[in-house]
């Protein structure tokens, strides 16, 4: 007889806990979203990143560093500028 697969039937959020991988996964997503949301106000706003850093007071490689979904350690304060450069708010919750 096979082996029951113990994680049939689970939702992801239990497997990624399972192998501690929830809190890094999580992590990227918001950061994905936070830079795709970003990008699209600069789109709207047709803002050049060079105009776009000069609106935030900081580097192009900065800004490319926001952009990047990949990228997780940019600053809480920095994507707070970013998101307030193309009139954008950031909310945090906490529950």
């Amino acid at each position: 007889m096979p082996k029951a697969n113990k994680h049939r039937g689970s939702r992801l959020d239990d497997l990624l806990r399972d192998d501690r991988l929830y809190d890094e996964v999580h992590l990227v997503a918001l950061k994905r979203a936070v830079s795709e949301a970003i990008a699209e106000g600069m789109e709207k706003g047709n803002l050049t990143k060079v105009e776009m850093a000069r609106r935030m007071r900081t580097s192009r490689s900065q800004l490319d560093r926001v952009l990047d979904p990949a990228c997780t350690t940019v600053q809480l304060d920095t994507l707070i500028r970013a998101a307030s450069a193309v009139g954008r708010e950031i909310r945090i919750t906490v529950k």
